[in-house]
């Protein structure tokens, strides 16, 4: 009889898994909630209309299509049995013996949840679609407004958190107000619009090198962001956002401040970290049960110099990879080896032809981080067609100035 493996999550790490599994003896099943896998390093450009949706992900089925061993199961993981290896979905069970959990991550209000519904997070499509309604709704309000300080709260746009999402949102919007959207409105003008990024700690990209850190706080300033350092946000409401340093009237706030795990994690009763991420051994399983093992954004993984791995897609792949290699060989726990990180290198793009880019000791930034990181993120995306798509979207915006997608279609 052959052996079941189960992933859940279709992202980066399960979707690397599965393939690496494909063609093989074991009857493999990948769950996911959505029937699509998702390109998220480019969802801030869904959130800004500059792709569509269809630029950056892609049918988890059609992608896994050519595999007789693999079945693709769109439902949602309620929670795990690690004891009966038995995965609760919302109205069926399916057993394992092998298991990849590699449910990614949400982002994080820090015990406030209540402000997402005010100031929403960056993950899904969904996300990306909601965030790129409300910029474009705050145009079209501050456009018919009559009240200066009404139509300053609409031109007035905020992003929690100085980290890559955080910078690429500030960049890309900074673009749309006093750049390519602001062509088609004709009650304000570009010096209206206000775009505020705020950061608790002392620099934006805190994980970048500091030089490129103030390099890239020196580009979004050129763009006309205004960068807040060293400003903890207290509350946020429908009037705004108010941090230690005083309140922000704002009609459009957006959280890019932290990430928080998977709820579906708890259910395994291993210990986790501040953030929810499960504490893995060295060879990525969980301890006590060498057959589960949880990888990608969903790990805490220490290595041997202590340093935490990020969440990037890097580490997923690469973990994806490497717990294929173990079962697929079906490597005992005494025997396993070790996973090793490599450290391909961070990008962080800050608007058109501004990015910063770390590669093996290389400190880029301006038009060669900006030409690198296109390039690397061009090669990355799956299909053939959503890489041509993009570039030519790129190449368009380039010469153009203009985004595409800017419709308004509600929920």
């Amino acid at each position: 009889m052959k052996k079941k493996i189960v992933i859940t999550g279709a992202g980066f790490g399960g979707l690397t898994a599965a393939k690496n599994l494909a063609e093989t003896d074991f009857e493999i099943t990948l769950i996911d909630k959505t029937n699509h896998h998702l390109f998220q390093p480019l969802l801030y450009q869904v959130a800004t209309a500059a792709l569509s949706p269809a630029d950056i992900a892609v049918p988890i089925r059609s992608l896994l299509s050519d595999y007789k061993n693999i079945k693709v199961i769109l439902d949602e993981v309620i929670s795990i049995d690690k004891n009966n290896h038995i995965v609760n979905l919302r109205n069926s069970q399916l057993e394992f013996d092998y298991l990849i959990v590699a449910v990614g991550a949400r982002h994080s209000y820090f015990g406030k949840n209540e402000w997402e519904k005010i100031a929403p997070g960056l993950k899904t499509l969904t996300d990306a679609l909601v965030i790129r309604e409300k910029i474009i709704d705050a145009l079209e309000l501050a456009e018919k407004e009559t009240n200066p300080e009404f139509m300053k709260k609409y031109l007035t746009f905020v992003i929690v958190g100085g980290g890559p999402t955080g910078v690429e949102l500030a960049g890309a919007i900074a673009e749309i107000a006093k750049e390519t959207m602001i062509k088609d409105y004709k009650n304000f003008k570009p010096e209206d619009t206000k775009v505020i990024l705020i950061e608790a700690a002392d620099r934006v990209l805190p994980s970048f090198d500091r030089k490129l850190s103030e390099q890239a706080k020196e580009d979004l300033e050129k763009m006309g962001v205004e960068v807040k350092l060293n400003t903890r946000v207290e509350n946020i409401s429908e009037d705004g956002v108010l941090t230690n340093q005083g309140f922000i009237k704002s009609n459009t706030i957006i959280w890019a401040a932290g990430n928080q795990a998977s709820p579906l994690l708890s259910s395994l009763n291993v210990e986790t970290d501040r953030a929810g991420r499960v504490i893995v051994n060295k060879d990525c399983s969980v301890p006590g049960n060498p057959e589960i093992f949880v990888i990608g954004d969903a790990a805490h993984f220490e290595e041997e110099n202590g340093k935490v791995l990020p969440g990037v897609a890097q580490v997923a792949i690469q973990q994806g990879r490497f717990v294929a290699e173990i079962i697929r060989n079906e490597i005992p726990p005494e025997k396993r080896p070790v996973f090793k990180y490599k450290d391909k290198g961070t990008m962080a793009t800050i608007g058109k032809a501004k990015a910063v880019a770390e590669i093996k000791g290389f400190k880029l930034s301006g038009v060669i981080a900006w030409l690198t990181w296109s390039i690397v993120h061009i090669f990355f995306l799956i299909g053939f067609r959503n890489r041509f798509r993009v570039m030519i979207e790129w190449i368009w915006y380039y010469i153009t100035k203009r985004h595409g997608t800017r419709l308004i279609v509600g929920k």
